[in-house]
């Protein structure tokens, strides 16, 4: 009997053993399963769509029409031929054309869209700068620390808000930008904002609650929770007050009553633009105003609002003195200092009951249009993609999740039925496809705020890019008239030319009422932080006769599209060249 038992106990144990086995090689297998499957999509964003994911399009439908872009991840195999509108309702087989027509939205191809279109956005970021002790920083950026002292959100003293960094921020960077801007005091908070302004905070703290190590600087105090370390850039701002700095607005006609229009003013005998920007800068105002020997600082207001010119003859003298004719005219300049009412942006306290899309193609002005939504109504706007590039720079909506509803609107690029119909409304903002075209593959190879060099416009890339983007172009506007449940069309020309009156249009679609001086305010800081710099090329056309044939057929179906659906058609500039 013991014998017997000592045997089923020895079996057990080698079953035991056995099912062990085959569990740790069952999840062996399975892992390399994944891995060689994630492999193999991979290979497929790279070398081309499978075949039969693809339909072609018949003889027939060859006029005008879209290709989609998101299924030719090979970009040497561009559209070639255009389909009808009337052909996007059921593409049919054919053998004789190479074109395809994407049908199937897995989510494996939209994540390998994604990684795609955003593969350069990683390298767009500067290396980390290395650390430095605090003596060395100190040394470095000349500064003086005044101290750390608290900070207010809702009275906060350093009004001038400058720039948000989460991964680069250095005193030093935070002092050049207070300087170029002719302030006299650096503030930094959390680690990775600064602050500039004219009058010290009125609470000091303690120098232990400065504790938030500089996110771009190992080693440097970037203030605190709800604490400022504070410096003073008095030294630096010699360099500061070029007059490259001070931005002549033109010449307007005065208000009635000078001194109930502007909080500040300055009687001089011999005035000049750099006394009258001096004072008010030091006031901490963006607008001075000269008419003769009398300055006077303040901000674009309904009772001066910059819109209506006047003829510069009517402002006679120079730039330098002002004795504008009978009194009636001023000269208007903008100082370095930054226009602060429409800087405060926050979350929504309560969920949304509309989602709202901002949907454009790439390239088409979306960040820019965040920038303006975000400062007009104070609310956050949200993102379908995550770009670091973006939430590192202010835009703290990048890294909520974009269906929580806790942001004004969401900006995607994406188009299909499924995709739209997610969205409650949408505001859809098209632009001049040659500039969309440029403006994206400039951002595809020298970031958010470079341009592409001659290299890259002289290789390959350049056509095969056209020949992917352009029918995406097309497609997108097309696919959101069809699908999107409740749009607001804006043209980007339009915008651009009149921001305001626009502006008020997107406002009261995202049903948020703001006022008159907030809405001012969005156009005077309308740039933001994404206005691209550096070596422009000029009477440059990187588009060959082959090209404008192909965009121009898209720009047309486009324009019937829009009008089919009683919508205003493309403006003008926008017809084939």
């Amino acid at each position: 009997m013991a014998k017997a038992f000592y045997r089923l106990q020895k079996f057990l144990r080698r079953t035991q053993f056995l099912l062990f086995f085959l569990t740790a090689a069952y999840l062996m297998a399975g892992s390399l399963l994944l891995l060689q499957r994630t492999r193999l999509i991979i290979q497929q964003g790279s070398h081309g769509t499978s075949t039969n994911l693809a339909l072609t399009v018949p003889d027939e439908m060859t006029r005008v029409g879209i290709a989609d872009p998101r299924a030719l991840q090979n970009p040497q195999h561009g559209p070639r031929l255009l389909v009808g509108m009337d052909a996007l309702q059921e593409p049919a087989l054919d053998q004789q054309h190479s074109p395809r027509w994407l049908v199937s939205r897995n989510s494996e191809l939209r994540q390998l869209r994604r990684r795609w279109f955003h593969r350069f956005i990683g390298n767009q970021e500067p290396t980390q700068t290395s650390g430095f002790n605090v003596i060395k920083h100190t040394a470095e950026h000349k500064g003086t620390y005044i101290g750390c002292f608290t900070d207010d959100s809702r009275e906060r003293t350093l009004k001038g808000t400058v720039f948000y960094d989460l991964r680069k921020m250095t005193v030093a960077h935070c002092q050049e930008a207070c300087a170029e801007r002719a302030y006299t005091y650096a503030g930094l908070v959390y680690g990775a904002e600064c602050y500039c302004g004219n009058t010290l905070p009125a609470t000091a703290s303690k120098p232990e609650e400065c504790n938030s190590e500089c996110k771009g600087e190992k080693g440097s105090v970037c203030g605190g929770v709800n604490r400022l370390s504070v410096y003073r850039v008095e030294e630096l701002r010699a360099g500061a007050r070029r007059r490259r700095n001070v931005i002549y607005r033109g010449c307007f006609r005065a208000p009635e009553n000078l001194t109930d229009t502007f909080p500040a003013s300055l009687i001089q005998p011999n005035l000049t633009v750099e006394m009258c920007s001096e004072f008010c800068s030091k006031k901490e105002f963006p607008l001075a105003v000269i008419r003769g020997q009398e300055c006077y600082c303040g901000y674009p207001t309904g009772r001066f609002s910059l819109r209506d010119g006047a003829d510069g003859l009517r402002c006679s003298g120079t730039r330098n003195t002002s004795s504008a004719a009978e009194g009636k005219y001023c000269l208007v300049y903008q100082t370095p200092v930054q226009d602060t009412r429409c800087m405060d942006r926050k979350f929504l306290t309560t969920k949304s009951k509309v989602f709202v899309a901002l949907s454009s193609f790439p390239g088409a002005g979306n960040t820019w249009a965040r920038h303006l939504i975000e400062h007009a109504t104070g609310y956050y706007t949200g993102s379908y993609y995550f770009d670091g590039a973006l939430y590192n720079k202010g835009f703290k909506g990048e890294k909520d999740h974009w269906r929580s509803r806790r942001t004004i609107c969401v900006k995607t690029h994406e188009s299909g039925k499924t995709e739209i119909e997610m969205f409650d409304s949408a505001i859809l903002l098209i632009r001049n496809p040659y500039k969309s075209l440029m403006a994206e593959f400039n951002r595809k190879y020298a970031g958010h705020l470079g341009y592409a060099t001659d290299r890259n416009w002289k290789s390959k890339e350049w056509p095969d890019f056209v020949n992917s983007y352009a029918s995406w172009w097309a497609s997108h506007v097309l696919d959101w008239l069809k699908y999107g449940k409740r749009l607001l069309i804006i043209h980007y020309e339009d915008l651009k030319q009149s921001l305001i009156p626009k502006l008020r249009e997107m406002v009261e679609f995202l049903n948020v009422t703001v006022t008159e001086d907030r809405l001012l305010c969005v156009e005077n800081n309308r740039d933001g932080n994404f206005k691209r710099s550096g070596a422009k090329q000029k009477n440059f056309e990187p588009f060959t006769q082959e090209m404008k044939d192909l965009i121009n057929r898209y720009i047309l179906t486009v324009d019937e599209a829009l009008r089919g659906r009683n919508f205003t058609g493309l403006p003008r500039e926008y017809l084939p060249r």
